[in-house]
């Protein structure tokens, strides 16, 4: 078993990091309390190739693999996640399901200057009243001659105003709940499409999230991906991808909070001694260690099983659930070891708090993806397709009996 990363591995690591350190991490907290996107730092993610790393060089990317994919994630998450978010649902989300579901001519057309940087795409699938509930969407595409006409509303995009590209989900048959659903790509300047920023959120104030709205827009056919009523199945694959960028991203979240935390546990004195001599604040430290390496071995067994070309529906289930609450616990820790400078924002300490919430909502709530492992090990459904193949580090299997009954 080879834990060592390649020296191309090693120097996209190198390369990010450096670029975090000189790019984001100096502004960080100010745009952040500003709630300004800097449009700059995008331009030099595309300039580094990161906005198609995993996208082959055929279709404009830089053709490397997930364990470096992963390396990015964490990297960038480490400065700031509104970034990450952006690899997210830019790469994650939207240029792989194109990678694998469109035609030639549609990844010509779309993927191609998406994984070059020289358009930024979204997805667009959370409604009001449809999130972990995918079938119940409201959002429909009728059929008439040469276009579909869609209709209805999408909510908490992130990159909803700023993206060319937008990945949308709407029901082509309204009664066949999931069966029902079809994928499109809309683009910005259609006719009746329009976007809206989100405002007063909790977290990541330095990148942009909003809505989608379609009134009798009419998409071109060659702007459906893959089948009519083949949504669903892109909708689930599309989140395989996103939410292993995500538990990559909060690994970042991880270690900056330990980074941070034992810095200034070392420098900080109470009653004539460092607060890292207190045994309360080294189990904080401890509970941060175990976080992070737990995570990242996760991440990286699914990493492993992408680059295998192995269905990972579950080992990236389980990485996302537990590196985003994993991060989040990191981020409630510093702000304890920081006490009152960790409450403020000079410190920027509490930005990594805020941040970290979101990710345990989307791409699958942590209740969703507990469910999802508990039903696997019943036997009540099979994550990674049928006969349901899993890691060879585990030796366990799910149950048989149960999806016979």
């Amino acid at each position: 078993m080879d834990f060592s990363l390649t020296p191309e591995q090693e120097l996209i690591q190198e390369t990010v990091r450096s670029f975090v350190e000189e790019r984001i991490l100096p502004k960080a907290i100010e745009n952040d309390i500003a709630h300004r996107l800097d449009l700059s730092v995008i331009e030099g993610m595309a300039e580094l190739g990161l906005l198609g790393i995993v996208i082959p060089e055929e279709y404009g990317g830089a053709g490397l693999d997930f364990v470096s994919e992963a390396l990015v994630c964490e990297e960038i998450e480490r400065g700031e996640a509104a970034f990450r978010t952006l690899i997210s649902v830019h790469l994650g989300l939207n240029s792989l399901s194109l990678l694998r579901y469109g035609t030639e001519e549609q990844k010509r057309r779309f993927l191609v200057p998406q994984a070059r940087g020289e358009k930024i795409g979204c997805f667009g699938l959370t409604e009001p009243a449809a999130g972990s509930d995918v079938a119940a969407m409201k959002t429909t595409a009728r059929r008439e001659g040469d276009v579909y006409v869609l209709n209805g509303q999408k909510n908490w995009i992130s990159y909803a105003t700023v993206a060319d590209h937008a990945l949308v989900f709407a029901k082509t048959d309204p009664q066949a709940r999931h069966r029902g659903i079809t994928a499109f790509v809309v683009e910005k300047g259609m006719k009746g499409f329009t976007s809206a920023e989100t405002e007063h959120k909790l977290g990541v104030w330095a990148g942009s999230t909003g809505e989608l709205f379609f009134e009798n827009v009419e998409v071109p056919v060659e702007n459906r991906i893959g089948e009519e009523g083949q949504g669903f199945e892109i909708a689930m694959y599309s989140l395989d991808q996103g939410r292993f960028t995500v538990a990559g991203g909060a690994c970042g979240v991880i270690r900056a909070c330990l980074e941070r935390s034992v810095e200034y546990a070392n420098q900080r004195e109470t009653f004539g001694q460092p607060i890292g001599r207190y045994q309360f604040v080294q189990d904080m430290i401890a509970k941060m260690v175990l976080g992070y390496e737990t995570s990242k071995l996760l991440v990286m067994q699914a990493a492993w099983m992408k680059n295998q070309g192995k269905r990972n529906t579950r080992e990236t289930s389980l990485a996302k659930w537990h590196a985003t609450e994993c991060a989040f616990e990191a981020a409630h820790m510093a702000i304890q070891i920081f006490g009152s400078y960790g409450y403020a924002a000079e410190y920027g300490i509490e930005r990594y708090f805020r941040n970290a919430r979101a990710p345990i909502i989307y791409e699958g709530t942590t209740q969703i993806h507990k469910m999802m492992q508990a039903e696997h090990a019943l036997g009540y459904r099979r994550l990674n397709g049928h006969p349901g193949e899993m890691s060879p580090l585990v030796s366990w299997v799910p149950a048989e009996a149960a999806l016979a009954r």
